[in-house]
């Protein structure tokens, strides 16, 4: 689909204009189909755990034909188009993977209470699946919500929604199940359930199964929606080939990772990974005391775990501020409880609106919103509100103990950063739900603030919510890393405000291009835009107290300092602490540790001096940080190309160093780009100077493996162009950018790696020193990589799957105790003296390579394995050490590269598949 979308572009933009994506809701059409996908296999396995599947069926009569598949059960086909009704009827606006998981648990219910028991594959006798109530026998809702960690009371609402479907389209006639003999209710507590006689006889089942599709065409006929019936025909190879339960899967034909979608098996800090599906059947099981299989986790599990942490820690909060979090509201200059409040509800309405008569939903659709809708909106809400009052309450305990002061009004009085909160915990409940229909950066657009400020918050979020499960920890991960590779550079971006402040030289470019971001809009403005409450507080705005960061004209902030951002408050000079220190740049490489600024000036306005900051201003810190993270980043993913195009540590360290010399020196290649676009220019760049065999299609073609990897990143890049005497802009492919514009801005740069005469002498030396070791020429200083996180797996040769990976600490512990650690050797423990690792590896390998070993082994022989072979192996002569080709420079090498020579060929463009 995302190669589609790729190709249909140019055709779709003249149809529908440049934003046809969000008008055709294309990115919500992938997540649908993918979430679909997910449901459908769930539904799947948990439908063949409890009932007979259309294999196993010997009455043909009771299964279908699938186009080109097995057979498939008439009730779970029954089951599924029950599920599409609720979806189509009932979840209109907000169809969110949890609410969709309910819906197919109660359908499932139903199955349960309806379908012949001939086919069940379970016994209600089965204590470790079904809780039993006293005298009345099983609680199914409290079984079923056990299973599949959902909420009982959604369950039980979910149900009574389903049965009126039952009523209004099949035309059926319910009864009070405790009121009915059925053998199927044998055994099962009844008290809150409803039973359709007749509901699956084989005689009505194939023609309630048509009534519902009718249905369900009529519904979707107008709409243009995908037709979701097919799921339940079509087999797994369709959509993807193998498990779905972590690793990779394969979306029609797409290769995607689910590393953001499903957590790792154990946590210490959050919660514990879920059960995949329901436990093992006991009809398979001979004993009952089997042991309990527990699957690996998949998107739907992990998702209604996720959840099940929402629904247990964060919805019983109150929702209002907590005590301490009272009383650091009212210690301000004035008491701020009720702005605070008054913000909250206008903003969280604006992104989860009240349905209304007549309301435009939110997937394009006309149709009024149900009941149903608003019941969850609220729900979203509450949770938001709950959690935004609880990491804010724990962030004022933690500035309050750096401080050694309650009052906090230069922070709990910034507009910004109370929306940014609000915007973040909005997103992580979306996030837990999995919403389709409002997918970041929704929550930026209906909260007035950009990615940049988001990102302001996010480490502080996590930092002080230890009970955040790891599913959202990685989603703040993925989105951090979204807007440092991109969002942040777009245009109207607040990153520009700062940038202007921190480095004036490039006002006229930032000015030029129209990038600055607009003024932050007014709550006022929020609620008459999204129809959210406008009722006022006692005292209005928060931008009437002199020390909030109040919207401001970007066309002043690079040039006036607003009056009331400087006058004094109580504990002012406490709250601004600068972390750096001894930099002439806000641009200077990272160092071995960062650390992220104190709130208040993370959120001042730009233009504020920086107390104790040597002079900077509050956009030089907050600039700095940003850098910062983008070179960690970079550096990160050079690392990982670098590995996969098996090139020499020297040119990935220069790859880097000329990264951070363009973010220094000719920080507008970074404007309305992406940084792996620089990347990927730097790479090709130090090929050519260093005359590497290197190609542009390699890079390509290797960074395609790479996860982040979108096809637009190397053929959309922008670059401005001007014609019939107007200045404009355009899209052209990467190696067009690295001509037209990277080269020229950047050459000055590039010629300082070019390789001395020098370096090449010190490339002859002694074989000891390692090619790592030595700086970069023109850059000297420690490597920024050997600082980096683990990137493991590690692939470690290019013709071989063989992967690296380091020792876990908890295995390195027991070999260093004090009974073991004279017994073991572990990887990366060097077997000479003075002797890196590397050539340990290398040395062993060519020892076993030049010996030819017999396929059959005699475990009889005293001497296979003797001393000598082994200290021959660990100690070779010193004539099998050689240096290999690639890593000794040419002494007729060039020292100056021309022009032509550093341009990238045009006689190989990028093929468009």
């Amino acid at each position: 689909m995302p190669q589609f979308f790729i190709k249909a572009d140019s055709i779709l933009s003249k149809l529908y204009g440049n934003d046809w994506e969000k008008k055709l809701q294309a990115k919500e059409l992938q997540a649908n189909f993918v979430h679909m996908t997910f449901l459908c296999r769930h539904f799947k396995r948990a439908y063949q755990d409890f009932f007979l599947s259309g294999n196993d069926l010997q009455d043909k009569s009771l299964s279908a034909v699938a186009n080109g598949g097995g057979p498939v059960s008439t009730y779970l086909r029954f089951g599924w188009m029950l599920f599409l009704a609720l979806r189509i009827h009932v979840f209109s606006r907000f169809k969110d993977m949890v609410t969709c998981t309910n819906g197919l648990v109660s359908i499932l219910a139903i199955l349960i209470l309806h379908v012949p028991i001939r086919y069940r594959r379970f016994s209600l006798d089965d204590s470790t699946r079904f809780v039993r109530k006293c005298d009345k026998g099983v609680d199914l809702i409290s079984s079923l919500s056990n299973i599949f960690h959902a909420s009982e009371v959604d369950l039980l609402e979910t149900s009574k929604v389903a049965n009126n479907l039952i009523v209004e389209i099949l035309n059926k006639t319910p009864r009070p199940a405790s009121e009915c003999q059925a053998e199927e209710l044998k055994d099962i507590d009844t008290d809150a359930f409803s039973y359709f006689e007749g509901l699956m006889e084989e005689s009505s089942l194939v023609s309630s199964i048509q009534i519902l599709e009718k249905d369900y065409e009529d519904a979707i006929y107008d709409r243009g929606e995908l037709d979701e019936r097919m799921f339940v025909n079509e087999e797994d190879s369709l959509f993807g080939s193998g498990s779905n339960s972590g690793g990779s899967v394969t979306v029609s034909g797409v290769k995607r990772k689910f590393d953001s979608i499903s957590s790792p098996t154990k946590t210490i800090t959050s919660t514990p990974s879920p059960r995949g599906s329901p436990v093992a059947s006991p009809v398979k099981e001979s004993s009952a005391t089997a042991s309990i299989k527990m699957p690996p986790p998949t998107p739907v599990s992990t998702a209604m775990t996720t959840a099940k942490w929402l629904r247990t820690v964060i919805a019983p909060l109150p929702p209002k501020p907590s005590t301490e979090l009272g009383h650091f509201l009212s210690s301000c200059d004035r008491d701020i409880t009720a702005d605070v409040s008054h913000r909250a509800r206008i903003i969280l309405e604006a992104i989860f609106p009240s349905s209304s008569p007549g309301e435009r939903c939110v997937a394009g659709s006309l149709q009024s919103a149900s009941l149903m809708d608003s019941i969850w909106a609220e729900q979203r809400r509450m949770e938001a509100l709950k959690l935004y009052y609880r990491v804010l309450a724990a962030m004022c305990r933690a500035e309050s103990n750096r401080l050694r002061s309650r009052n906090l009004t230069s922070l709990l009085t910034n507009e910004r950063f109370h929306r940014c909160m609000l915007a973040c915990s909005a997103e992580l409940v979306l996030a837990t739900h999995k919403t389709v229909t409002m997918m970041f950066p929704a929550v930026l657009e209906r909260s007035g603030i950009t990615a940049f400020d988001l990102s302001k918050v996010i480490e502080s979020f996590v930092r002080h919510e230890e009970t955040l499960p790891r599913e959202l920890k990685r989603h703040l991960n993925n989105l951090e890393e979204r807007i440092l590779e991109s969002m942040a550079w777009e245009k109207g971006s607040s990153m520009y405000n700062s940038l202007i402040v921190a480095k004036s030289s490039l006002s006229a470019e930032i000015n030029r291009l129209r990038l600055l971001a607009d003024p932050l809009p007014s709550l006022d403005a929020i609620a008459m835009q999204y129809g959210a409450p406008t009722a006022i507080p006692q005292r209005t705005e928060a931008s009437s107290d002199p020390n909030v960061d109040t919207p401001s004209s970007p066309q002043r902030l690079a040039t006036t300092v607003v009056s009331n951002e400087t006058t004094g408050v109580t504990g002012e000079h406490n709250s601004f602490v600068s972390p750096v220190k001894e930099r002439s740049s806000a641009f200077s490489a990272f160092p071995g540790k960062s650390r992220q600024p104190p709130l208040q000036s993370a959120f001042a306005s730009p233009t504020r001096p920086n107390p104790y900051g040597g002079g900077e201003t509050c956009a030089d810190t907050t600039i700095y940080v940003f850098c910062q993270k983008v070179l960690k980043l970079a550096a990160i993913r050079i690392k990982c190309l670098s590995d996969r195009l098996q090139q020499p540590n020297l040119a990935m360290e220069q790859v880097y160093r000329l990264l951070n010399l363009v973010l220094r020196e000719q920080t507008g290649i970074f404007f309305n780009r992406h940084i792996d676009q620089v990347i990927l220019c730097s790479f090709y760049g130090i090929a050519k100077i260093q005359l590497l065999n290197l190609t542009f299609r390699e890079i390509i073609n290797n960074y395609r493996k790479q996860p982040q990897c979108k096809p637009q990143v190397f053929r959309n890049v922008f670059v401005e162009s001007r014609r019939y005497g107007r200045s404009g802009h355009e899209t052209v492919d990467i190696i067009a950018f690295y001509n037209r514009v990277f080269i020229p801005a950047v050459k000055p740069l590039l010629v300082k790696f070019a390789p001395s005469e020098s370096s090449v002498e010190q490339s002859h030396g002694s074989e000891d020193t390692e090619k790592s070791d030595g700086p970069s020429p023109g850059s000297p200083g420690s490597s920024p990589f050997q600082r980096l996180p683990d990137m493991s797996p590690k692939k470690v040769s290019a013709t071989h799957n063989v992967y690296v990976s380091p020792l876990r600490s908890a295995k390195m512990e027991n070999l260093n105790s004090h009974n073991s650690k004279s017994y073991y050797a572990c990887v990366g423990e060097s077997t000479h003296a003075y002797q890196s690792p590397s050539k340990d590896l290398t040395a062993i390998n060519n020892r076993l390579n030049s010996r030819r070993v017999s396929s059959r082994l005699n475990f009889d022989d005293p001497g296979l394995v003797s001393d000598s072979v082994v200290a021959g192996s660990l100690y070779p002569s010193q004539s099998s050490l050689h240096l290999t080709s690639d890593s000794v420079l040419s002494q007729s090498q060039s020292q100056s590269q021309s022009q032509s020579v550093l341009l990238a060929s045009s006689a190989s463009p990028i093929k468009h598949k």
